[in-house]
């Protein structure tokens, strides 16, 4: 391994961080709840969506640097991506929450955990579907 690829290997990784902090932060600004006090208050349900849909992010943040040559374009696949999944799982709840009576970031803030892996786990469907795309 050269310093050259050891150099990239940080920039990458660093860039790939700052990335998904500045994604979940976005993500955290559309919820009625503030995940990082509702985190620190031990709120399991909130974590637990919180670390789904991380790993979500992180996944196809994997899958996009693998396919790519240039960092830029596996960041902007990256934030594409956040895009969709943050439509696609708006459309879903509102439809569980009409359809269902099921409302999941009511629940998540309730503490509800198997509202919070119902909502985790359409991440970690859509990033495995999106990753496959690439």
């Amino acid at each position: 391994m050269t310093w050259t690829e050891i150099v990239g290997m940080l920039v990458w990784t660093g860039a790939g961080g700052i990335l998904l902090f500045v994604l979940m932060w976005i993500d955290s600004l559309f919820t009625k709840y503030k995940d990082i006090t509702e985190i620190k208050n031990g709120n399991i349900a909130v974590t637990t969506r919180f670390v789904m849909k991380l790993f979500a992010q992180g996944y196809i943040l994997s899958q996009s640097i693998i396919t790519s040559n240039l960092l830029w374009t596996a960041l902007l696949v990256s934030v594409l991506s956040f895009i969709i999944l943050f439509l696609l799982e708006r459309i879903v709840e509102w439809l569980l929450k009409k359809v269902a009576g099921l409302d999941l970031e009511k629940g998540t803030q309730e503490g509800k955990v198997a509202h919070a892996m119902m909502a985790g786990s359409f991440h970690l469907v859509g990033a495995l579907i999106l990753a496959a795309c690439l």
